[in-house]
């Protein structure tokens, strides 16, 4: 097939212990997954169903390198997140059978335009230049099932310039990885090279050119990371 310009190059993680790269497809992301962050946004777990917005594959960012603090805003917050890599996919696939399209883990930052979001929140508008901004989506190597299996619990947290600022466990999600993947698949044809970033736990804020961000997920990785 030939084209009129040159297609864009495939965005892609590294895979630990492997030489290939794990080519990017799509980032769907969960909304306030864990309780307590839920509360701190001014909303009632209890009561929300599960929603989702997406970022563009492009915006994945090897965590080896520097964030670049982005343009049009004042206020960009830290989200750190357990990072789902998909396989294979589908649609409408059932919970027991979810975690079969599983391909590996990594840890990950969902990185936010905070004012650019309130404004957006106010006004009833979309929230893609938020989230969906250049390099908003820094993540560390993936690591196989195989290597790893599925975690379901453990640790997830996020120190800036070595103050903990968010704390939570995989064990406190609201919505577990199958009935997230099962949930997404009742809306998109899920395929294989899609990420799915699971929701952060309470303590988001804000950083600064020169600030270190340094998280992990017990049992998957952990990332360092400064704001260029």
């Amino acid at each position: 097939m030939s084209y009129v310009i040159d297609p864009p190059a495939v965005a892609s993680l590294p895979v630990e212990g492997e030489s290939g790269r794990f080519p990017v497809r799509r980032i769907y992301c969960i909304g306030r997954n864990y309780a307590e962050h839920a509360r701190e946004m001014g909303h009632d777990p209890n009561r929300e169903p599960p929603f989702f917005f997406l970022k563009p594959s492009d915006a994945v960012l090897d965590a080896a390198r520097d964030f670049p603090y982005p343009p049009g805003t004042k206020d960009v917050h830290h989200e750190i997140e357990l990072v789902v890599a998909l396989k294979t996919g589908g649609r409408d696939i059932a919970e027991a059978d979810a975690l079969d399209h599983v391909y590996g883990y990594a840890v990950g930052l969902d990185m936010t335009r905070r004012d650019l979001q309130a404004e957006a929140k106010k006004m009833g508008r979309p929230w893609d230049v938020a989230k969906g901004f250049d390099h908003s989506a820094p993540c560390t190597a993936l690591k196989t099932v195989a290597a790893i299996g599925h975690p379901s619990k453990g640790r997830v947290w996020l120190d800036v310039n070595g103050q903990t600022k968010q704390e939570g466990d995989l064990a406190d999600l609201i919505w577990t990885i199958p009935e997230v993947i099962a949930t997404i698949s009742r809306l998109f044809e899920l395929k294989a090279g899609d990420l799915i970033m699971t929701g952060t736990p309470a303590g988001v804020g804000a950083v600064k050119t020169g600030d270190v961000m340094e998280g992990g997920v017990e049992g998957v990785g952990t990332l360092r990371i400064k704001v260029a």
